[in-house]
């Protein structure tokens, strides 16, 4: 009998991991020009599209980590929830109610986005079985503090890091053009529009399906 018990215990220790296809780190723009209502849009919106069954199925296929940035300025980047493993539906579920939980970290400061690519970039380190390495940059301004993305995203591509945008446009002029031409980076990387706030939970839906799955049919 001890030795059956011992052989399923060995068994189950020698056991794979389940494999880890994704690491996607999710950053939040929270800087100054973003009003409470807005933050609010973003951050349900997020909530719902990770409820969402294509979202959600895919999230699970993968075997994805998730983690949670909330950014703004210079010095300013902060993980609201740490990486959590996508393995079922219900874990989806958790982590969309813990989005909705989420309190704001900044509401009065400028907008780094040089600086949220490096500091999601390090975090990257805590899950090293993940085979891709994706960022998801939201926001709604240029940037203009701190280090300048163009001056990291080659850097970040090389490493083998999967750089896209959400490009919520509201009165920042050219706001897409800017991020693909200075944010986005690495293979397969891609830029999606958001026309004002209340666009965002449908388009960062389907970037989520696009930038998990690596389809291409989402425009």
């Amino acid at each position: 009998m001890i030795r059956v018990a011992t052989t399923a215990l060995l068994t189950c220790l020698a056991a794979p991991a389940p494999a880890c296809n994704v690491a996607l780190a999710l950053a939040i723009d929270v800087s100054g020009s973003v009003d409470a209502a807005e933050f609010s849009l973003q951050m349900n919106g997020l909530a719902d599209a990770l409820r969402d069954g294509l979202v959600a199925d895919a999230l699970v296929s993968e075997q994805a980590m998730v983690t949670l940035v909330q950014w703004s300025g210079k010095s300013r980047q902060r993980v609201s929830i740490p990486w959590r493993a996508i393995s079922s539906a219900e874990d989806a579920e958790v982590l969309a109610a813990e989005v909705e939980t989420v309190g704001r970290s900044w509401r009065n400061f400028s907008t780094g986005i040089g600086e949220v690519m490096a500091f999601s970039a390090n975090l990257f380190a805590q899950v090293p079985q993940c085979k891709r390495k994706v960022i998801d940059i939201s926001g709604d301004g240029k940037s203009n503090e701190g280090a300048p993305p163009e001056d990291i995203r080659e850097a970040l591509a090389f490493a083998g890091f999967q750089i896209n945008g959400l490009a919520i446009e509201t009165d920042e002029a050219e706001l897409a053009e800017y991020y693909r031409d200075f944010v986005m980076a690495g293979d397969g990387s891609f830029v999606i529009s958001a026309t004002g706030f209340e666009d965002y939970p449908e388009k960062i839906r389907k970037k989520l399906i696009r930038e998990v799955t690596k389809t291409i049919a989402l425009k």
